[in-house]
């Protein structure tokens, strides 16, 4: 039977969130939101969408419309910031390209817009690379629930119980666990404590050098799944 990779983006393929945490706080300094820094956003709201981020640090009536302006501004502040600084994580390629050799589905789920979807992985060589991604303009709603997830197991054509998702952020973690997937936490935006909590998870890692497709490929052979918690 197929099995998939799902992949969440900014905080996986590439370390960047501490990039768009910035970025946030420099906007909603505008608004004269002094309290907010990046180490709140990243643990509170990483991985969702820019409207829920608004509403959950700004306004909780903010208009969709509103959002989206100040979501453009944000992601443009963004982009300018980190032109020079997107790279691969460590162990990124060797990873997908065992992961192709098995024979193992590709795809992203994301919080991201199309924009910045191909902003960076035009920068890290990767645009032809996964057969399905989704982000959150495709679904109804975004991380922490399921959606975007289900969406790309949907185009991939594979069955929620056989995907493995990779994540950095605590609600797409439990975006995955809602689900129904496995999942890979990556230690970019939280720390291997903040993911004890969750069931789903079966390896926790700094970088793709900590781990292989063929490890993960073998967890649905076993009986019991593995667990580094």
């Amino acid at each position: 039977m197929k099995l998939a990779f799902i992949f969440d983006m900014d905080g996986v393929l590439t370390d960047n969130m501490r990039l768009h945490a910035d970025s946030w706080v420099e906007l909603f300094r505008d608004f004269g939101l002094e309290g907010l820094d990046a180490e709140r956003y990243l643990v509170e709201t990483a991985g969702m969408k820019g409207v829920d981020v608004l509403r959950y640090f700004l306004d909780p009536k903010i208009s969709e419309p509103e959002a989206q302006r100040l979501t453009e501004l944000k992601d443009f502040l963004y982009r300018v910031m980190s032109r020079d600084l997107i790279k691969p994580m460590p162990g990124l390629y060797e990873f997908l390209n065992s992961a192709e050799q098995h024979e193992i589905s590709l795809g992203i789920g994301t919080g991201a817009g199309p924009r910045n979807i191909d902003y960076v992985l035009d920068i890290l060589n990767l645009t032809d690379t996964f057969q399905a991604i989704v982000n959150p303009f495709q679904v109804l709603h975004g991380k922490p629930q399921p959606d975007i997830f289900l969406r790309a197991a949907e185009l991939l054509d594979v069955h929620p119980s056989r995907c493995i998702v990779f994540e950095d952020a605590l609600p797409g973690v439990e975006a995955a666990r809602k689900a129904g997937m496995k999942c890979v936490a990556v230690t970019t935006t939280n720390s291997a404590d903040a993911f004890s909590s969750f069931e789903n998870i079966v390896k926790i890692i700094d970088d793709f050098t900590q781990i292989s497709a063929d490890e993960l490929r073998q967890l649905f052979h076993e009986k019991q799944p593995l667990t580094l918690l």
